[in-house]
């Protein structure tokens, strides 16, 4: 059984047990977050499609920790205009781990 969920704009693939990364929650460690926008659910060849989200259905989450991804460096140069550019970025994470699909 697995779910698609959306949060922060981007959809994820979760089953029970899995480990993902969201965008930062500001929570603390051991606590419990519910996702309710689950957009499908299949489960053995039952596919359930949400319309955009299925009704009563709920993904429950807990908190593992908060940190900061890879730094990520963007370099852009222009030949021969003497302009260069470079800037670095770092994604804010919440670690969460799916406890419980409800359909």
């Amino acid at each position: 059984m697995y779910a698609i969920i959306q949060n922060g704009g981007k959809q994820y693939k979760v089953k029970q047990g899995d480990i993902i990364l969201l965008d930062c929650l500001n929570l603390e460690p051991k606590s419990k977050v519910e996702v309710k926008e689950v957009l499908a659910i299949c489960e053995n060849d039952d596919v359930k499609l949400g319309a955009p989200y299925i009704e009563g259905a709920k993904v429950e989450l807990e908190v593992i920790n908060e940190g900061r991804g890879k730094k990520v460096i963007t370099f852009k140069k222009r030949r021969r205009k003497d302009s260069k550019t470079k800037r670095g970025f770092r994604r804010d994470f919440t670690r969460v781990r799916v406890i419980k699909i409800v359909a």
